[in-house]
């Protein structure tokens, strides 16, 4: 027995955070499940090297793409599936996939179905992959539906790295600006306050103020200022992770200015359509397919409209009509959402609208390079500009005096 940190969340909708013992992470789910919670993730707890190390042993999505496309391929070849496993097991040069792919193997040898032992391993395999899977071994297409997942995983992929490339840019020149005004009042500025001591009179404010940074920065107040943001950045990180600071910050997100805002919603929208339709294709209830989707739209506001959708629809309302109702998702989409209900090809106009947002991510990020450059020139040339102007006004009222 062992004891397992869980994330759930309860028939409300509210997310529930606990420690329970068990055997294995699928028992402690299915326990879980059987008090009605909708398990977000399991992870058994310990202490030791192993656990401290653990955080950086992850497996890229690229490999998981891979391997997901080779399995599929195999599958479709006739190939067994503990054969396949096997093969994958030997070429995965990855060694926390390859550790975990050697233990599904194992466990699908000893008659687990393919779901149930991916199950087991929600740090690699999230619920909206085994879902898919588990749909795949019901309708016996599973070779299709693990293609399905890797492309759902691919798309995933990039629309992660658009929207970082739009946020990069600025981060990167800010970063810059910062460390170019530390450097100056770190070590130019000291130079000017010895040279103004020995000049003696009144410094202009600006100038004052420089300096009192340059002596914060240059004593063990620059320390105390390190510590003090690296604390509150970890306090920042704890706090996002709660309820309220999810809430908080998932709607903070979207109103970002500068359309950067407008970015992250067009492509957590993208992503909700590309995960839903993915999970309808493959055969999951809609019910099912909402709360995955929910739980995996990455943003608290996305994931409570559709939380609360998904108690409108158990009561017999069609899908378009509580997300109308919740003010979250544009009229472009619902009035997709009732077509594709309407003809019954909900999965290609779902399909459909995730094709529309990723490209206008895509352009929102050009777009986006181009306000933000103009205006990242000013605040790094306002910051730097300021200091050298602060440390030249003195010399100005030294000329003017000998003038």
């Amino acid at each position: 027995m062992g004891v397992f940190a869980y994330k759930a969340r309860d028939r409300r909708g509210r997310l529930v955070r606990d420690t329970v013992e068990g055997s294995d992470p699928m028992a402690v789910a299915a326990a879980l499940r059987s008090q009605g919670l909708l398990v977000i993730e399991v992870k058994e707890q310990g202490i030791g090297q192993k656990d401290l190390l653990e955080p950086f042993k992850r497996v890229r999505l690229g490999d998981l793409v891979v391997f997901t496309r080779q399995l599929a391929t195999m599958i479709n070849a006739g190939l067994p599936i503990v054969r396949a496993l096997h093969i994958l097991a030997e070429q995965t040069t990855n060694k926390k996939l390859r550790d975990v792919v050697e233990k599904v193997r194992a466990d699908v040898e000893a008659g687990m179905a393919l779901s149930e032992a991916l199950e087991r391993h929600p740090e690699v395999f999230g619920r909206l992959y085994v879902e898919m899977v588990r749909a795949g071994e019901v309708g016996g297409v599973l070779d299709q539906v693990l293609l399905r997942v890797a492309s759902q995983l691919e798309k995933d992929q990039e629309l992660r790295r658009k929207i970082k490339s739009a946020l990069a840019y600025p981060a990167v020149v800010l970063v810059a600006a910062v460390l170019a005004a530390a450097f100056m009042l770190i070590f130019i500025v000291p130079i000017f306050a010895r040279m103004f001591e020995d000049l003696g009179g009144t410094l202009p404010l600006p100038t004052r103020i420089a300096m009192g940074v340059s002596d914060l920065l240059t004593g063990f107040g620059g320390l105390a200022l390190a510590g003090a943001l690296a604390g509150g950045g970890f306090l920042f990180v704890r706090w996002i992770r709660t309820e309220e600071g999810r809430k908080v910050w998932g709607r903070a997100v979207l109103r970002i200015p500068l359309r950067i805002g407008d970015t992250v919603q067009k492509g957590v929208l993208a992503r909700f359509a590309r995960t839903l339709g993915s999970l309808v294709a493959a055969g999951v209830p809609i019910l099912q397919a909402i709360e995955i989707t929910a739980t995996s739209s990455g943003n608290w506001v996305v994931e409570n409209a559709l939380l609360k959708s998904r108690d409108a629809i158990r009561e017999g309302q069609p899908l378009h009509r509580p997300l109308e109702g919740e003010g979250v998702f544009p009229p472009m989409v619902t009035r997709m959402v009732a077509i594709g209900e309407e003809t019954g090809d909900l999965e290609g106009m779902l399909g459909k609208i995730a094709d529309f947002y990723e490209s206008e991510v895509e352009a929102a990020v050009k777009a986006l390079t181009s306000i933000i450059e103009p205006v990242m020139i000013v605040v790094v040339g306002g910051i730097v500009g300021g200091i050298i102007i602060s440390m030249y006004l003195p010399m100005f009222r030294i000329f003017e005096l000998i003038e």
